[in-house]
């Protein structure tokens, strides 16, 4: 029997019920799922992804502050009194280690909070893209990949790479695909022929124009860079944590 393949180019686009029995893979190139692999694999100890600002203040009012914190963004940029934006390459290993993330964005985290029905949830980026694609290979069930978008538009960035997930997957083996899926691996034909085209791609989107207005182009080159990280950020929905896989580390 083939095995079920859907992308969601929007969390508006499903119903939380869908993803049940299955392993999601949130997606938010610009910039959260980048940022949730490199603070992990620069040694947090996890994060918590909160949806409003207000529930991460609230989340973190009884706590020692040194031992955690809190990072995320606005529109692009970082939230009145909070530790840290949303610039993966400042969750540096001086800055993260052995520390909680509470973090929120514009988009991401509430794109992962409607996965929580889920059998299993991964964050991809193309930092930890082998690392996703060989756990859903190694996974027998159905697969939903959750484009988080931007402000509830469809975004470049993250079909690009839910399209090279499925370019991956489909080179072997029976798959039954929607058509998200159909069209998202042809963009990824197109743009993911080598890292020069896929940071072009990354650059000519929404996503990547915001943060060139917001001077953050540093941030889009980052995020374009493949496999740089063998980690395989792993969210448990029932204590609200994301953690590295031990196994995705070797």
């Amino acid at each position: 029997m083939a095995r079920s393949l859907t992308t969601h180019l929007l969390p508006a686009l499903f119903d939380p019920s869908e993803l049940a029995g299955g392993i999601a893979v949130v997606i938010d190139i610009l910039r959260a799922s980048s940022t949730i692999a490199t603070a992990l694999a620069n040694g947090a100890k996890s994060v918590v992804p909160c949806e409003s600002i207000e529930a991460a203040w609230a989340q973190v009012e009884s706590l020692e502050r040194s031992t955690l914190l809190l990072g995320g963004e606005r529109h692009g940029v970082r939230i009145e009194g909070f530790d840290l934006g949303n610039t993966p390459t400042d969750y540096s290993p001086e800055r993260v280690a052995g520390r909680t993330i509470y973090f929120t964005t514009t988009n991401g985290t509430k794109a992962l909070h409607r996965c929580d029905q889920a059998e299993r949830v991964l964050i991809g980026s193309f930092l930890n893209r082998d690392a996703v694609v060989e756990d859903l290979q190694r996974s027998e069930l159905p697969i939903h990949l959750v484009c988080a978008g931007t402000n509830g538009a469809v975004t470049l960035e993250d079909c690009l790479f839910a399209g090279e997930v499925v370019r991956q997957l489909t080179a072997a083996g029976d798959w039954q695909l929607n058509d998200s899926s159909r069209i998202s691996c042809s963009l990824a034909e197109r743009w993911n022929s080598d890292s020069g085209s896929l940071l072009a791609g990354l650059q000519e989107s929404q996503g990547g124009r915001n943060l060139h207005r917001l001077k953050l182009s540093a941030d889009v080159a980052y995020c374009a860079e493949q496999n740089r990280l063998a980690i395989l950020p792993v969210w448990n929905s029932h204590r609200n944590e994301i953690v590295a896989n031990p196994a995705a580390n070797g």
